[in-house]
């Protein structure tokens, strides 16, 4: 076999890993915590459903491979919860590492390609990035709403956080901000979010 569909293979097997990672969000209808490929799955045809709300023309297909892509780095970085914030100071540095190795694996102008891709969604300044990050926003409130925002009460969560989190998806989709705004409001006056 040649090198370059041995390092494709090998790269291929090794993404099976992110199936292993668990996140803090629970499946709909109180299901087990959602691991890492479940969730981009999840993003990546909301992206292709949701695309007409977002707020600059996109190309999607590169908004797809975006959410497809971002949580690589979990198999080695592991998952850093959105309101950690202790884990959120090292969270770059594990997850440059983990890039480093994981697409390195591609032969080099795969790993050009997605470690740029990866450095795009990082930065959030490309209409892509931005609508990627709003499903990245959007898919675990959904879930977690779903659930009777149970995860939030869990840990405590208060407004301030979830809008922190949530106010840049406005920049990827004024719409969609406004159903998120609206499913944050009902989950402060159940109590599920902390005001």
């Amino acid at each position: 076999m040649d090198e370059r569909l041995q390092q494709q293979l090998d790269f291929a097997l090794e993404i099976d890993k992110e199936k292993n990672i668990f996140r803090q969000t629970h499946l709909s209808g109180h299901g087990r915590n959602e691991n890492d490929a479940e969730h981009a799955w999840h993003m990546a045809i909301m992206a292709y459903i949701f695309r007409e709300y977002s707020n600059e023309e996109i190309d999607i297909s590169k908004v797809i491979l975006m959410c497809l892509i971002h949580d690589i780095v979990e198999i080695d970085a592991g998952d850093t919860y959105a309101y950690d914030e202790d884990r959120l100071k090292t969270q770059q540095a594990r997850e440059d590492a983990a890039k480093e190795r994981i697409f390195s694996l591609l032969p080099e102008d795969q790993k050009n390609e997605l470690i740029a891709l990866f450095d795009e969604f990082e930065a959030y300044e490309t209409a892509e990035s931005k609508f990627a990050h709003a499903m990245d926003n959007l898919q675990p409130l959904m879930l977690n709403n779903s659930n009777g925002g149970s995860d939030w009460k869990e840990h405590g969560v208060t407004a301030a956080q979830v809008y922190g989190r949530q106010g840049k998806t406005v920049s990827g989709s004024e719409k969609l901000f406004e159903v998120i705004d609206g499913i944050i409001k009902d989950n402060i006056s159940k109590g599920s979010i902390k005001s």
